[in-house]
């Protein structure tokens, strides 16, 4: 197999420029090792948290800050995920080494923290260009994803930086009622297929299953993979949504955004379909794998993977919503609509299936 390129990034968009400056300028003081001219580029990918590239001095670094027009929130808070970061690095978890974090807006317009950056592959809706990912590849990292996930959820609730980020009692029905209160701020059109899932979630919440560290957003294109094996996630990232909470919701979320060979094209068209690619775990066998490997009794997964699919559906409605004021004018977001109409209606398949494959 072809080595596959690094994650790129390219110039700043429109509108979410960054003042070098002034950047170099703190850092002069709060991070000496920025310190110096610094060149500015961004990440392009991504659809919550704004990602940028630092390079100084022949060192590359990252830097993660708020979108124009979100309000205060944990998923936006940067101090909160500095902490994690330095948590989770400090026991010597998949993360990337923090470096500075920084409150004062006036540097930049918006609260930032700055971390080294891990070189590596991220895999996207398609493959690298030039490079095959054949099913042995794609069987081992999706193996590695469940053990990744596992390891996420074994670490100890009484690691500092981590006991405080919350308490898992009564996290489904925050959850369930939480993002059904989330959709209706953000709402701008009527999806009868949206109310429905809220009502259904509501009306369907399991027992809770236990207390676990959940990162909330786990799926490829949060891996950094090894160029030489890409079947080795050597950094996790995108670590805004982690809390703690119950275990199974996080794989719910991760089910919702996994997409099987069999699945809709409309569903597939939205960007997700790597995971269909052949040798890739199914979803039902990713559920499988996870219970096994944790020794869990298998459950019934459709109340979770409906759940990935609505609280998806919603991100991408409040992603659109600030289109639609004009707080971004990333085309990609144009047709967020058309994903909150998709994903809601496979919700709805999948509850009246009871079942979370076979729904193409």
């Amino acid at each position: 197999m072809t080595t596959p390129p690094l994650d790129s990034a390219r110039p700043v968009r429109k509108g979410e420029e960054i003042d070098a400056a002034k950047l170099s300028a703190w850092c002069a003081t709060h991070a000496p090792e920025v310190a110096g001219e610094i060149t500015v580029q961004q990440f392009p990918r991504g659809f919550s948290n704004l990602t940028y590239l630092l390079s100084v001095g022949g060192r590359d670094y990252v830097l993660r800050r708020p979108p124009r027009g979100v309000k205060k929130g944990s998923a936006h808070d940067m101090s909160r995920e500095f902490r994690i970061l330095t948590a989770l690095h400090a026991r010597g978890g998949p993360v990337p080494r923090p470096v500075a974090n920084c409150e004062d807006e006036s540097v930049i317009g918006a609260p930032f923290y700055i971390m080294e950056r891990v070189a590596g592959v991220i895999l996207r809706s398609v493959p690298p260009a030039g490079v095959t990912l054949d099913a042995a590849t794609m069987r081992g990292l999706s193996h590695a994803f469940v053990e990744a996930l596992i390891g996420i959820h074994a670490t100890p609730l009484d690691t500092p930086g981590i006991a405080e980020l919350g308490h898992p009692e009564g996290y489904v029905t925050r959850q369930v009622q939480g993002w059904a209160a989330r959709y209706e701020r953000a709402r701008t059109d009527d999806v009868p297929d949206m109310a429905w899932l809220a009502r259904w979630l509501d009306e369907h919440r399991p027992a809770e299953s236990g207390g676990a560290l959940i990162h909330n957003d786990f799926k490829y294109d949060n891996f950094v993979l090894d160029p030489a094996d890409l079947t080795r996630i050597i950094a996790v990232l995108d670590w805004e949504m982690t809390t703690v909470g119950d275990p199974l919701m996080d794989l719910g979320t991760s089910l919702g955004y996994w997409v099987d060979g069999d699945d809709p094209p409309e569903l597939r068209a939205l960007g997700l379909g790597i995971t269909a690619l052949p040798g890739n775990l199914s979803r039902n066998e990713l559920w499988a794998r996870y219970h096994a490997r944790t020794g869990r009794a298998l459950t019934d997964p459709v109340f979770y993977y409906v759940f990935g699919l609505f609280k998806l559906a919603v991100i991408a409605q409040q992603i659109y919503a600030r289109f639609q004021a004009g707080l971004t004018t990333d085309e990609r977001f144009a047709s967020l609509g058309l994903a909150v109409r998709a994903l809601a209606a496979l919700g709805r398949r999948a509850v009246e299936l009871r079942r979370i494959d076979r729904l193409g």
